[in-house]
């Protein structure tokens, strides 16, 4: 067997059901103005995989009848949808809270003109990707002249009152290991930001989140060129405690893809393994309509050993904070 093909077999993780749904995450297209080692969606300029009108009508018509009051927008760069202020205005009006998963900076691509403003009057959390404060890690991990483009995005938004104190408007970072190992104590991290960022460029930030690298797509080839992909697996199972279980993300959220196929976790979707129901190979988000999905079996594969390792991973940083 090849160490490509490893971690798409079977598995000896831990069956794990569905609580209650809080989230519905979408990935509304892979096109993104940058193209990061790291990315487990493959996401880069050359990507034309984008949902179309009805797909984001069928979102909007998911969260009107269900009692989801979160909605998770990833991409790629999620910005690049032509219809992603149209989803954002119209589930605000319904009081749903958005949060766009920003590579920041993509406020200084051309006609991005004004979406640091939109962001701002429609109230919508920022988490967005800053892997390190060093410039050299960023540009390395990310390309040349992301980590300038990134602090210029960051000074914006906190002029419009994100990660500023007392402020409603908020902005979460995200660091990503820049290679095979476990993220640090988010805590102690979190602290290092904050005192870099403030001191050597005057940034604020509410927190900052880190999140493993899972085994997959652009980063397993990488780990497959280097021959280290068993290792990293080895690391991901020597690492993971039982107690991560209660808190995975899959068992509070649902992904959908581009299409509107939908799918345990982001995770899951981007390594073609679908939500199963009543025995369907793949269920669409139009067929959910008033489907309670609490108690449902969700599908596990070995990279489900990098939520579970260490502090634990998710969207929103680790499980148990250390």
């Amino acid at each position: 067997m090849s160490e490509s093909s490893h971690v798409h077999q079977g598995t000896d993780f831990p069956t794990i059901r569905r609580t209650n749904l809080e989230t519905l995450q979408v990935n509304i297209g892979y096109r993104c103005n940058q193209q990061c080692i790291h990315c487990h969606v493959n996401a880069g300029p050359n990507r034309r995989e984008s949902m179309g009108r009805s797909t984001i009508d069928n979102v909007i018509a998911y969260l009107a009848s269900s009692n989801l009051h979160n909605l998770d927008l990833t991409g790629g760069a999620p910005e690049l949808n032509p219809y992603f202020m149209d989803l954002v205005h119209s589930v605000r009006k319904m009081g749903v809270h958005v949060t766009d998963r920003c590579n920041l900076t993509i406020l200084e691509e051309s006609g991005m003109e004004g979406l640091e403003e939109f962001f701002a009057d429609h109230q919508v959390e920022i988490i967005a990707s800053l892997p390190c404060y060093l410039k050299e890690n960023v540009d390395h991990q990310r390309g040349k002249g992301v980590f300038d483009a990134s602090i210029r995005a960051l000074r914006k938004l906190n002029q419009l009152g994100y990660g500023q104190k007392g402020s409603e408007l908020i902005l979460n970072l995200v660091y990503n290991p820049s290679g095979p190992f476990l993220p640090p104590p988010q805590r102690v991290l979190e602290e290092d930001y904050r005192g870099e960022l403030n001191e050597r460029y005057g940034i604020f930030f509410n927190h900052l989140y880190t999140i493993t690298n899972m085994p997959i797509h652009r980063f397993e080839n990488m780990l497959v060129s280097n021959g280290g992909l068993a290792s990293y697996m080895k690391l991901l199972r020597e690492a993971h405690r039982e107690t991560n279980l209660l808190s995975v993300m899959c068992r509070r959220l649902i992904s959908v893809d581009w299409r509107g196929y939908v799918y345990d976790c982001d995770f899951n979707q981007l390594t073609g393994l679908p939500l199963r129901l009543d025995g369907k190979s793949r269920v669409h988000l139009s067929e959910l309509m008033g489907i309670d999905l609490e108690g449902s079996p969700i599908m596990v594969c070995d990279h489900c050993y990098g939520c579970t390792a260490g502090q634990g991973s998710s969207c929103n940083g680790v499980l148990a904070d250390a």
